[in-house]
């Protein structure tokens, strides 16, 4: 008799500094949210239990909250000031992240199979927990790089802090395996990192295609209270200076100068951020607003509901990513699924995820005369946009999330033990 094994049946998703159900656009939350809360469900989907831990960044944040949408809990686990606070100060916190998490699986009579570990504190985490817990796989994911943005840091405040260096180097020793979501990033971990080849995979982030889906602009619009009658151009994403949401202002400007009649059919939205109080760079981001004279040609419209994207998405002739690096890129391949072409800057992932010329566009980092002219392009022909965004939608189909998560539990398993592998006959 063969019985049929599950090698994986229960997983520690360690999300440290943000937690996948917080709005998109506030100072910690992107493309790993998005990635943690759309994988999480469809391991769930699998049948493969999950609790994902990130720490308590609020006296309001119960101690375990169930997601209806992902079907896994999400249990906040208190570690340091009860508050938002910098991710380099929360590895102060980190000892005391682990015992939660212990203490936890301990009150619950629980017993992991695998850590899963999203960015550097979560790697370091998952290294203690193995500490604790005995042989157990680890699987860590970075999300972005501290060597790359110390690459294209402008100031010395943007320059990642030798403890988050340290933390990166440690969780690539520890790990059993190192996803990378683009062969750049793979050859990133072992050119800067020192990472062993042999321990990398590259698998690239998923999308929701029932979900990202075509929708009637017209549609989108009345639901979200949007003019009818101009286009739109977005900016989804942190707002953080390696965004490079400077460089679309300017490209904003530029085109209106250049082409105004084009440019009062045309409104700009910024969807990120706290408007009402902004931190220093939406601060010196709205000073430059300003300068640049945009009035409503340009808004911030603030962070917004996870819910509401594919609307924002739907209702954009374009989406625009002017970032400075990006590991992947989740904005621009959401977009696209719901067939918006994407101007992006040819930088890390975004160079691998958009095809130039055919679902948008890829201009250098930090030239708004580049970026204004793919702007006018796509937003002064119809028959372009149309074409893009179409096979914009094609290409996101080679990222359904199902395939994605078939090619991690396949890595899932190869991490088992090896007696608990073999099919038992009798």
């Amino acid at each position: 008799m063969i019985i049929d094994f599950q090698p994986v049946q229960r997983v520690a998703m360690l999300s440290v500094h943000t937690s996948p159900l917080a709005k998109l656009g506030q100072k910690k939350t992107g493309g790993m949210n998005v990635y943690v809360r759309d994988f999480t469900r469809e391991l769930v989907r699998r049948g493969i239990q999950v609790d994902v831990f990130t720490r308590a960044a609020s006296a309001e944040a119960p101690y375990i909250e169930y997601d209806p949408a992902c079907g896994c809990r999400v249990i906040h686990i208190p570690a340091g000031p009860r508050r938002s606070i910098a991710n380099d100060d929360i590895a102060n916190y980190l000892d005391e992240f682990a015992a939660g998490v212990l203490q936890f699986a301990h009150d619950y009579s629980l017993r992991y199979d695998l850590i899963h570990a999203h960015y550097w504190l979560s790697g370091v985490v998952a290294g203690k927990l193995r500490a604790a817990w005995g042989p157990i796989p680890i699987v860590q994911m970075y999300h972005t790089l501290g060597h790359m943005k110390n690459q294209i840091a402008q100031s010395p405040a943007e320059l990642a802090a030798p403890v988050r260096l340290m933390g990166e180097a440690h969780a690539a020793r520890v790990a059993d395996i190192l996803v990378a979501a683009t062969p750049a990033e793979e050859s990133q971990l072992v050119e800067l990192y020192g990472a062993d080849p042999a321990k990398i995979e590259v698998i690239p982030p998923g999308v929701d295609l029932s979900r990202f889906e075509p929708i009637r602009p017209c549609v989108a619009r009345r639901r979200l209270g949007l003019p009818a009658n101009k286009r739109l151009v977005l900016f989804v994403g942190r707002i953080e200076p390696l965004k490079g949401v400077d460089s679309l202002l300017q490209a904003t400007a530029i085109l209106k100068e250049r082409q105004p009649d084009l440019m009062t059919g045309v409104r700009v939205g910024i969807i990120g951020g706290n408007p009402a109080a902004p931190d220093a760079e939406l601060a010196r981001l709205q000073t430059l607003h300003a300068q640049l004279q945009l009035d409503s040609t340009a808004e911030f419209l603030g962070a917004k509901d996870q819910s509401l994207l594919p609307d924002y998405y739907a209702a954009a002739d374009l989406v625009v990513m002017p970032s400075r690096y990006e590991s992947f890129g989740m904005v621009a391949l959401e977009a696209m699924a719901v067939g918006t072409p994407v101007i992006a800057s040819r930088v890390g992932g975004l160079a691998h995820l958009v095809q130039n010329g055919q679902t948008g566009y890829l201009t250098p980092p930090n030239c708004p005369q580049a970026l204004a002219e793919r702007m006018w392009q796509v937003l002064s022909d119809a028959d372009l946009r149309a074409r893009l965004g179409q096979q914009a939608r094609e290409h996101a189909r080679r990222f359904e999330w199902s395939q994605v998560v078939d090619r991690m539990l396949h890595l899932y398993a190869t991490l088992a033990e090896p007696v608990e592998q073999l099919a038992m006959t009798f």
